[in-house]
C-alpha cells in the first residue's frame, strides 16, 4: 500500500506549498525520507487577488529552493485540472479562475511542478503518514475558511475523471435551506460547517476559538454535531471509508465533539453498516507534506 515516490536516489529535496484562505504554508522535505527540513507560514493576503498571491509564492519558493531541489508540489483551495494543472475555479481568491498555475510555476522555478487541491493534499499526507496510515480508504475533511475534502484509496489519491473529486464542501447538506440569510440558497456543507459560516451563525463569537468552545456559541454546538454526522453518513454510504480525518482550524476544534458525532453517525447510517473511525489530523504539516508527495508521485516527464 502507498503511492510511488519518485526520486533519483541521491540526496534531493522537494518543496511542498499549501495556499490557504488566510495563510500560505511552505515545507522543504528530503525527497527520499520526507523528513521536514524547513517550514514557514506567511499570510495569504487574498484581497490582493490570485496573481499577487502567486507572485509571493514564486518569490518565496525561489528563495527556498536549493541546488538539490528537484520538484515542487502546491495545493490550492479550488478546482484544478488534472490534465494541465490550471485552475478551474477558486471561490475564495479573486482572479484565480483559469490561471495556468503549473506551467507558470514550472517555468519560473525551473523544475517539475505538480498542482492539486489543498484538501486532497491534506488527505494524502494524513493517509500515508498520519492518522490514516496503513488504512485502505481515507477521507480527509478540512474545515476552515471553507470546507474541502480528499479521498485516498490504497495510498493513492483518487482525484476523479478531471481532478475534481472530493469537493465535500459543495455537497448539499440541507438543499435550499442555508442556516442564515443569503442570496445563495444551495444549502451546501460549506454553508453550515466552515468557520466562515459558523461566524455568520453566531455573532457573539469574538474570536475563532469561541465558535466551538465556551458558552458564547453553545447553542450552535448540537447543530454542528448533527450536521457533521449527516456529512459523515453521506461519506460512509458513498465511500465506505476506513477513517474520516478532520483538519483545518475549525475541523481541529471538533475534537471534544467526536464521541457525540460518532453516536449520531451510528443513528443515521443504515443498520449493519460498517462505520469509519473519526479522527483529528495527526500531522501539523499534512497539507505541505501531501503536496510534496504529489510532486514526487508525478512522472519526471509530466511537465
Amino acid at each position: 500500500m502507498g503511492g510511488t515516490l519518485w526520486y533519483s536516489g541521491a540526496m534531493e529535496t522537494v518543496l511542498g506549498i499549501d495556499i490557504g484562505g488566510t495563510k500560505v504554508l511552505y515545507g522543504l522535505y528530503d525527497a527520499s525520507t520526507l523528513e521536514l527540513l524547513r517550514s514557514e507560514r506567511v499570510p495569504t493576503e487574498r484581497e490582493r487577488g490570485f496573481a499577487a498571491v502567486v507572485d509571493d509564492v514564486i518569490r518565496h519558493a525561489s528563495a527556498w529552493k536549493r541546488p538539490d531541489t528537484v520538484a515542487c508540489g502546491i495545493g490550492v483551495p479550488g478546482l484544478v485540472s488534472q490534465g494541465n494543472g490550471s485552475i478551474l475555479r477558486i471561490p475564495n481568491i479573486e482572479g484565480g479562475d483559469g490561471f495556468p498555475l503549473r506551467d507558470l510555476l514550472s517555468e519560473r522555478l525551473g523544475m517539475k511542478v505538480a498542482v492539486g487541491n489543498d484538501s486532497q493534499c491534506f488527505a494524502l499526507g494524513e493517509a500515508r503518514a498520519g492518522a490514516g496510515k496503513g488504512l485502505r480508504v481515507v477521507v480527509g475533511v478540512t474545515m476552515g475558511t471553507g470546507v474541502g475534502g480528499g479521498i485516498v484509496i490504497d495510498g493513492k489519491l483518487y482525484a476523479g475523471a478531471d481532478g475534481c473529486a472530493g469537493e465535500i464542501g459543495h455537497t448539499l447538506l440541507v438543499p435550499g435551506l442555508p442556516p442564515y440569510e443569503t442570496d445563495e440558497k444551495r444549502g451546501e456543507t460549506e454553508q453550515f460547517l466552515s468557520g466562515t459560516a459558523m461566524r455568520k451563525r453566531c455573532a457573539a463569537a469574538e474570536k475563532p476559538d469561541d465558535l466551538l468552545a465556551g458558552e458564547a456559541c453553545a447553542f450552535l454546538h448540537p447543530h454542528v454535531v448533527l450536521e457533521t454526522a449527516w456529512l459523515c453518513t453521506n461519506l460512509t454510504h458513498f465511500l465506505n471509508p476506513s477513517i474520516i480525518v478532520f483538519g483545518g482550524s475549525t475541523g481541529r476544534a471538533l475534537r471534544p465533539f467526536l464521541p457525540a458525532i460518532g453516536k449520531e453517525l451510528a443513528r443515521w447510517t443504515l443498520p449493519g453498516t460498517p462505520l469509519p473511525s473519526l479522527a483529528i489530523r495527526m500531522l501539523d504539516d499534512a497539507a505541505t507534506r501531501g503536496a510534496a508527495m504529489l510532486a514526487l508521485d508525478a512522472s519526471p516527464t509530466s511537465n
